[in-house]
């Protein structure tokens, strides 16, 4: 990467508030709808989905909804929950 193009780079991360960081690294963590077979059993992505949800309500101060979140984290890394079912399946309203 050449240097002017580093240097926009940060010019634009110091641009941003914490919490717009915040908000991006979970938007880019989020499993999208389509992903969702792919990805459900997927631990590591299924807690980074969590973690930067958490940090996003720490960030708006709402730390109940944090620790929800990050409870949820800690359980995809320990093993001690699992993916849902589907939500389309069993749901007649919804066409497969």
């Amino acid at each position: 990467m050449s240097l002017p193009t580093q240097q926009s780079n940060t010019e634009l991360l110091q641009a941003l508030s914490t919490l717009e960081l915040a908000q991006a690294l979970a938007e880019r963590l989020a499993i999208a709808p389509n992903d969702w077979h792919r990805l459900k059993a997927n631990r590591q992505a299924q807690a980074g989905q969590q973690l930067s949800s958490a940090l996003v309500f720490l960030l708006k101060e709402q730390p109940q909804e944090a620790l929800v979140r990050l409870k949820q984290a800690v359980g995809w890394l320990d093993r001690s929950i699992s993916a849902p079912p589907c939500p389309t399946h069993g749901n007649p309203s919804i066409k497969q």
